[in-house]
């Protein structure tokens, strides 16, 4: 079973929606979720959120969410969930211009979660802000407007993704697939 943390984001039931056809998903609001309760799951998906980090205190959620740094269990950071696991690595916010459309992002590292996904594929963004590459990370997309668009914790099964898979269509329906094949071993 997968938790999802829901962080306020409108699209957090299409990401349930889609994982639920491959896992069973229990979605739990963000301060509704305790570490007491990581044993229970066998992946984690962290949700957008309408929260900009450049313009807020981050630190409530850092502190909230610090066991994401020891996680061992394969997690999935989508928009503002990818940020906050960044920020927990050391990585740097930035504001940037808005971006609302259709990126083409392109893989520069193969890796499971690209699995029957093509070197260059569109995803959905929905965000003003990005992050750069934490240490411990590998970059695995980029696209023209955003330079992390995926990354990958080089020891621990730990991702993050600055796009929005679940309302992408069949590349991000393949996406969250593969997470949740991820997930099930």
């Amino acid at each position: 079973m997968i938790a999802l943390i829901d962080c306020g984001s409108s699209k957090t039931p299409a990401i349930a929606e889609h994982l639920d056809e491959y896992i069973d998903v229990q979605t739990i609001g963000l301060l509704d979720f305790k570490s007491t309760l990581l044993d229970h799951f066998d992946g984690i998906v962290l949700s957008g959120a309408p929260i900009l980090l450049t313009d807020i205190d981050p630190n409530p959620y850092l502190t909230h969410l610090s066991w994401i740094k020891t996680y061992q269990k394969p997690l999935l950071g989508i928009c503002f969930g990818h940020q906050i696991i960044g920020l927990l690595n050391g990585a740097r916010v930035s504001k940037m211009r808005e971006d609302r459309g259709f990126q083409e992002i392109e893989v520069i590292q193969d890796d499971l979660i690209f699995e029957r996904l093509p070197d260059i594929f569109e995803m959905q963004e929905d965000h003003c802000e990005h992050i750069s590459v934490p240490q411990g990370f590998d970059l695995l997309a980029c696209s023209d407007a955003c330079i992390n668009e995926a990354m990958k914790h080089k020891l621990l099964p730990q991702y993050g993704v600055q796009f929005h898979p679940e309302v992408s269509g069949n590349y991000g329906h393949v996406l969250l697939s593969n997470f949740a094949a991820l997930v099930l071993g």
